[in-house]
């Protein structure tokens, strides 16, 4: 037998062991969101049923698509802080111009998305944190959201209300529409060419530069991403509470990112899981579902509950790769 073949079988059970070790990682958000849906099973059988799972998952399609939003910024290694007001923003647009004014209205919406690409150029040329740029634009966002709506009011336009109350035979439509969302995702950035170079933009920059590619333009498209997913969000946002308010969003920052983390992502560049990013969306949607309240949980306990799952599969994401440094 040659050197290399005994190399080669001497590597075999390190191979392996890593395939385990990226197996189990990538099974950590489905099993978390299994253990949501059975502990709500076990509180209430009934709950788990097609209304039932329309009511958790009633709010699970813009948190969702916010949470896609924030991938593609933590794709890049850069973080969004704005990602909240940004869709409360968007909402305040939907209820009032998208309605009263389309044409207004729509072109408001791509001015958004294009908003959004220009804080990329801007925190690529600068060199900016993009943490402390976003942190600033949630101000901006906030500001506009409140001058365009300053009480809460309006309403959705009908073909927004319309759409967001389809009710498809046999699957609730929000489990339809994040099976969509995942996929769109998924095989835009981890499976076409161009998604590995806005992946590697973040894992790793120099190497995407020596191969010609341009590391502004990624940045400009990975931020313009976001921006087409978070006006997606406030669109779905607003088709189901009817109605806006310019503080609607601000919760979903810290939601979409905890929804990355929990379905697999890293704040390392790169390192990401659209199809994992959805199902943490859903856990954490039905962890808060106000379905909960009426079987007497307080809500308080709920958003326990969120941060307990995130620590408890962060815990286990790094024991697993802990035991596979160890052999």
């Amino acid at each position: 037998m040659t050197a290399s073949a005994l190399a080669a079988r001497a590597a075999a059970p390190d191979v392996r062991r890593f395939k385990i070790r990226r197996i189990l990682r990538a099974l950590l958000p489905a099993f978390s969101l299994a253990l949501v849906i059975a502990a709500i099973a076990y509180l209430n059988p009934r709950a788990i049923s097609y209304f039932g799972f329309n009511l958790m998952l009633n709010l699970a399609i813009p948190i969702a698509l916010a949470t896609i939003a924030q991938m593609f910024v933590i794709a890049g290694n850069d973080l969004d802080l704005s990602i909240g007001s940004f869709v409360g923003f968007v909402g305040c647009v939907a209820a009032t111009w998208l309605r009263d004014q389309p044409l207004i209205g729509g072109l408001t919406l791509v001015g958004c998305v294009l908003a959004y690409a220009a804080l990329g150029a801007l925190v690529y040329l600068r060199n900016l944190p993009s943490i402390v740029v976003t942190l600033g634009m949630s101000f901006v966002w906030q500001g506009l959201a409140i001058l365009l709506l300053p009480k809460p009011g309006g309403r959705a336009p009908d073909w927004l209300l319309s759409f967001m109350s389809f009710k498809p035979p046999l699957v609730p439509f929000p489990i339809v529409a994040a099976i969509l969302i995942a996929l769109v995702a998924h095989i835009g950035l981890m499976r076409s060419s161009y998604g590995a170079i806005l992946r590697g933009s973040g894992g790793n920059a120099a190497a995407i530069s020596r191969a010609g590619w341009s590391l502004f333009k990624a940045k400009v498209v990975l931020f313009g991403l976001t921006g087409f997913f978070g006006v997606l969000s406030g669109l779905a946002l607003i088709g189901i509470t009817t109605s806006a308010d310019a503080n609607i969003g601000n919760g979903y920052t810290l939601l979409s990112i905890a929804g990355v983390i929990l379905g697999g992502g890293e704040f390392v560049g790169g390192r990401v899981s659209p199809i994992g990013a959805v199902i943490g969306a859903l856990t954490l949607a039905m962890a808060a579902s106000p379905l909960l309240t009426f079987m007497r949980i307080p809500p308080d306990w709920q958003v326990a509950a969120n941060g307990a799952i995130l620590i408890i599969v962060l815990a286990a994401r790094v024991l697993i790769s802990q035991r596979g440094a160890e052999r």
